[in-house]
């Protein structure tokens, strides 16, 4: 019987973290370094000296976790020129969302390069310092 009843604490607290997962994740989220703002069909991240897009919704499973594709485009210090070409890279961003917050990590998948994992709060404003 102790043994049940040790299978059944464990599916409620299962239950549990699966209720603190979105079935789509959208608002604000701001954090140090990064913001995120995502909608029904995807995202765009403002980080200090850096930009970035997602052009699909974001679903994380039952777990919280969630990995989508999209694009990442570095910054540089002044202004853009208006002949400027953007420079655009492919990225992966891998998160998990627990609650109101969220931790997201970003890869650049032509290099495999981590640029850093940022921790997010829904509803909070980013601290980010612009590049000058």
């Amino acid at each position: 019987m102790a043994r049940f009843g040790g299978l059944l604490v464990l599916g409620m607290l299962t239950g549990c973290l699966e209720a603190n997962a979105p079935a789509l994740v959208v608002g604000d989220w701001g954090g140090q370094h990064l913001g995120l703002i995502a909608n029904a069909s995807g995202a765009s991240l403002e980080y200090d000296c850096a930009a970035g897009k997602i052009a699909e919704p974001i679903r994380p499973d039952g777990a919280g976790r969630f990995s989508v594709l999209g694009e990442h485009y570095p910054g540089h210090g002044g202004p853009i020129r208006i002949d400027e070409e953007q420079v655009k890279r492919p990225a992966r961003y891998d998160g998990l969302v627990r609650g109101d917050l969220m931790t997201l990590s970003v890869t650049l998948t032509d290099s495999n390069e981590v640029l850093g994992t940022f921790t997010l709060v829904y509803g909070r404003s980013p601290f980010v310092v612009k590049c000058l």
